[in-house]
């Protein structure tokens, strides 16, 4: 029993302690929640008033958002350790810090793939090099942009599939963005018979190309013959059209390939066939039809001598 009393005098006087530190630290406390308040309060008016400005200098909302976000934190934060301090928790104060230093390092270990597509992601969004509805052509992907996040960049391929890719591939790979300067250039490769005048040619062509689908009218149509092929005499028609999307692209290809056939049709310019020479010697050659009649003179003076024999 004596233990026990003296066990309970020790916890009353202990309750007794701190109620007494208590009553000397409710200011303190009062202090504390005032600044608590305004420093939400605060930050939360900081934010909107971020939100507004900077979306007048960017178009990337997962930016804004990352932005307006950290400086919320960050002044929540600076508020905390000053309640912290008016508390009197200083010692507390330098342990947190020590302590997310050491959460920080061992998530960056531990998540090191996440952070870097996050800052690619935070790169791409200051940089744009590209933007939501452009066709690109990365990491052996092509298609349509369709949303840039800071984690990933989706795409939509033009057979129809989406595919997500991680910032950090994206960035630190070769990138190929069609829709940069709002048209490209179609190469168109034909082949014409090497009894055919070119120059006719090149100007039928040319005029062939004047009206095609999507072309821009201010760039020159280019014929440029460049390789005596097995059969063909081959040509590159060059042209430009306006893109933005790739059936921009491939219709007019088609269309000019249309239009080429539809001309030489009526001008009686062949599209030639494949063609093989037959060489029956070793040295300059024979011609199919000297091969031919020799063998049937051959055959004739054959039956001949068997008539011959036949008689006597």
């Amino acid at each position: 029993m004596q233990d026990l009393d003296k066990a309970l005098d020790l916890l009353l006087k202990k309750l007794q302690l701190w109620g007494n530190h208590l009553v000397l630290m409710l200011p303190n406390i009062f202090v504390a929640l005032i600044l608590l308040i305004v420093t939400f309060f605060i930050a939360r008016i900081a934010r909107n008033a971020l939100d507004k400005v900077i979306n007048r200098f960017s178009h990337s909302q997962a930016l804004n958002n990352l932005v307006s976000t950290l400086l919320y934190i960050s002044l929540v934060l600076v508020g905390f350790f000053f309640v912290l301090s008016i508390l009197q928790l200083d010692k507390v104060v330098v342990s947190l810090l020590a302590g997310v230093g050491i959460i920080g390092l061992a998530l960056g270990f531990a998540f090191q793939d996440i952070a870097a597509n996050f800052i690619s992601g935070v790169i791409i969004a200051v940089q744009k090099p590209f933007g939501v509805g452009d066709m690109i052509e990365t990491n052996k992907y092509f298609g349509v942009i369709e949303r840039i996040t800071l984690r990933t960049v989706d795409i939509r391929q033009t057979t129809g599939e989406r595919v997500k890719l991680p910032n950090k591939m994206v960035f630190e790979n070769p990138l190929t963005n069609f829709s940069s300067n709002g048209m490209r250039r179609i190469d168109l490769e034909v082949g014409v018979s090497y009894a055919e005048d070119l120059e006719q040619v090149q100007h039928i062509v040319i005029e062939a190309l004047e009206d095609v689908k999507n072309r821009v009218k201010t760039r020159k149509i280019e014929v440029m013959f460049d390789a005596f092929g097995d059969s063909a005499i081959t040509f590159k028609a060059r042209f430009w059209v306006s893109y933005s999307r790739q059936v921009d692209y491939v219709g007019a290809k088609s269309d000019a390939i249309i239009r080429i056939k539809k001309a030489f049709d009526q001008n009686k310019i062949m599209f030639p066939f494949p063609i093989r020479t037959l060489d029956f010697g070793i040295k300059g050659g024979e011609k199919l039809a000297e091969q031919l009649k020799n063998y049937t003179a051959y055959l004739q003076n054959g039956r001949e001598e068997q008539e011959n024999e036949e008689e006597v």
